[in-house]
């Protein structure tokens, strides 16, 4: 699903990444740990495409996506990749069904489909009663899941979340976290999860650790990987 084969990245003369080589496989709940500047959050950026690394390949779902042009990057992100981050960054002048569809409109998909696929994400995530309402209106959880629902909606192969219950309170971040494995049983995505919530990273299938650009060895497994295959 994810194959990062010699992966290093500079910035000036500070070398962030020295050397990653990693597989995460089909649906997988992958977490990846480590003190701020272990170079987590640059990693999981060039996965998603938003940056590119100075040496090495990254294959995203069987696409070298190092090799694709400006153009071809931003189609395969938009249909193949689903972004969660620490702060929702809904629109606040669209409603949560509204701030939903925008990735599917941005993807060709109709009014009439879009919509649908966004309905059942409400309905999974038990918003649909939230549907109308402006993020303004919403509460610190629901905006969350709102934007976890935006980033599924044109059914990609991977989720990226950066610190996705990092702004939460307790109750919200235990409701997100078991939605991410609910979301995987359900839909079949990998997931790839930058955290230092460390009851979050015990929970996935794997946790990744990085200190100083590399990965520290050995990758720890919590649990056996309970993959399912996508209902739909």
């Amino acid at each position: 699903m994810i194959e990062i084969s010699n992966i290093t990245k500079s910035f000036g003369s500070l070398q962030v990444l020295k050397g990653i080589d990693l597989h995460i496989d089909k649906s997988e709940v992958a977490s990846i740990v480590g003190p701020s500047g272990a170079g987590k959050t640059t990693l999981l950026q060039i996965i998603g495409t938003l940056d590119k690394p100075d040496t090495g390949t990254v294959h995203v779902d069987s696409v070298d996506v190092t090799t694709l042009s400006q153009k071809a990057l931003a189609d395969f992100r938009n249909r193949h990749l689903g972004f969660v981050f620490q702060f929702h960054q809904l629109l606040p002048e669209f409603t949560a069904i509204e701030n939903i569809m925008i990735p599917a409109f941005i993807a060709g998909t109709s009014q009439k489909a879009a919509k649908e696929r966004a309905t059942e994400l409400l309905q999974f995530m038990g918003l649909n009663d939230r549907a109308h309402h402006k993020p303004n209106e919403l509460s610190g959880g629901e905006k969350q899941r709102i934007a976890v629902a935006r980033a599924l909606v044109n059914n990609p192969a991977v989720i990226l979340a950066d610190e996705p219950s990092g702004s939460l309170d307790s109750k919200n971040k235990k409701e997100l976290h078991q939605l991410f494995f609910d979301l995987r049983d359900r839909f079949g995505q990998t997931f790839v999860i930058v955290t230092h919530d460390e009851t979050l990273a015990t929970l996935t299938d794997r946790t990744i650790h990085m200190r100083d650009g590399l990965l520290e060895t050995p990758v720890v497994c919590n649990s056996p990987t309970n993959i399912t295959s996508p209902a739909i």
